[in-house]
């Protein structure tokens, strides 16, 4: 018997043994067929970075002894390239990356491969969400993964604007503390950065990077300053980076060759 239920792509940046991405493809497989690709290894981080100069190894992934999905040995970029071009027969109705341990809000956005991996899908014209629980400790993918649900269904319905892909961040609390659902912008907030350096054995030093989201936004419309009230925030990323408001201005220096 065929199967006519929406074909739905999965990928995530933690890698195919994350649990975030087991609870986003447990999830969506309750309202259509299911490709879980991912990376072999966490790439969290990679932003829209994708592998040059090195081959990229695809392979079937088992989970309690049963076919999960596939692995590539890169980037979120190259899953989401590697599916397109030689796992999946025909393009997927529509792609969610994800479910991401931590938020991927503000600048994060910039940095974020699960992002990237949605931009990558919209790239070649498909729909395509990023899902992010707000938290790197004690995460409940719970209502996470039934939201993700019920706003895929709601996309497959309605659609999504050209070239723009839906950044979800989603509070890790319990279902009845989720104050509701904002459509919010990308805030200002930013990363406190902090280069903590040591030595290796041979005395040579090495870093480690780290810090801290420095909470800049105030509102209600910045998607930071929502979900630290507990509200699902919805951002439409778009594909095209371009700053509109800065063309004009930029005209306006007459430059010459």
């Amino acid at each position: 018997m065929t199967d006519n239920r929406p074909h739905i792509l999965v990928c995530n940046d933690d890698g195919i043994d994350a649990e975030g991405l087991h609870a986003l493809a447990v999830s969506m497989k309750k309202i259509g067929r299911v490709t879980v690709v991912a990376p072999a290894e966490p790439h969290s981080g990679m932003g829209h970075a994708m592998t040059l100069g090195v081959p990229l190894r695809i392979k079937s992934y088992e989970k309690n002894n049963r076919f999960f999905g596939h692995t590539v040995s890169g980037t979120p970029v190259d899953c989401i390239k590697a599916a397109l071009s030689h796992i999946l027969k025909e393009k997927p109705d529509i792609i969610v990356s994800g479910i991401n341990y931590g938020s991927n809000t503000a600048t994060n956005t910039l940095y974020s491969g699960t992002v990237g991996a949605a931009l990558e899908g919209r790239i070649q014209h498909i729909p395509s969400l990023a899902f992010s629980l707000t938290t790197y400790e004690n995460a409940n993918f719970t209502y996470a993964a039934k939201f993700a649900r019920k706003l895929v269904r709601k996309v497959l319905r309605e659609g999504l604007p050209e070239d723009t892909i839906l950044s979800v961040n989603i509070p890790n609390v319990d279902e009845k503390d989720i104050q509701g659902v904002a459509i919010t912008r990308q805030g200002k907030s930013r990363w406190a950065e902090d280069t903590i350096e040591r030595d290796d054995m041979y005395g040579n030093p090495y870093y480690w990077l780290s810090g801290r989201l420095q909470l800049m936004d105030d509102d209600m419309q910045q998607d930071e300053y929502a979900v630290r009230q507990n509200y699902v925030a919805i951002t439409p990323i778009a594909v095209d980076m371009t700053n509109h408001q800065a063309l004009q201005p930029l005209k306006q220096w007459k430059l010459k060759k």
